[in-house]
């Protein structure tokens, strides 16, 4: 298993229990973004920085990844994309997408994106708290023990 994080808009708090986790279990790791992101001396965690552009880091993950590597993302077209290869998808508040949920997340996605256009909805998700800390790390964990074991 390979980790591969959507590094743009991952909390720097989700990436701290993934260097942990990735150095733990042995994890090849790597983190992708359009901007430098700070990451510990280690030889299972690396960067790749892409071009500036909309969803260039999501392409460059969809196109690496493999049927049996884990995607962090809050990104629900990527999460998608990465389910359709086989491949876990996991979000920074610990929710596993997966074939049952994801057109449902996509379609209130859509949904929400067509509000937000229409001047309807504004605002973001609330902030991370301990309790999707939690979450995260619980889950991450369980999925490292299920494909490293």
């Amino acid at each position: 298993m390979h980790i591969w994080v959507d590094a743009d808009a991952c909390p720097k708090v989700i990436k701290e229990i993934l260097f942990r986790a990735a150095e733990r279990t042995q994890t090849h790791m790597t983190l992708v973004a359009n901007h430098y992101i700070p990451k510990p001396a280690s030889k299972l965690i690396k960067t790749v920085k892409v071009e500036q552009g909309f969803d260039v880091a999501d392409n460059y993950i969809a196109q690496q990844v493999s049927d049996i590597d884990l995607v962090i993302t809050a990104d629900i077209p990527l999460a998608a994309d990465v389910i359709e290869k086989g491949a876990h998808a996991l979000n920074p508040r610990g929710e596993l997408y997966n074939r049952d949920n994801i057109q449902q997340r996509l379609s209130m996605r859509n949904f929400m994106e067509e509000m937000r256009s229409a001047g309807e909805v504004t605002g973001g998700p609330a902030p991370l708290n301990h309790s999707d800390r939690q979450k995260f790390a619980n889950t991450l964990d369980r999925l490292l023990a299920q494909n490293n074991g």
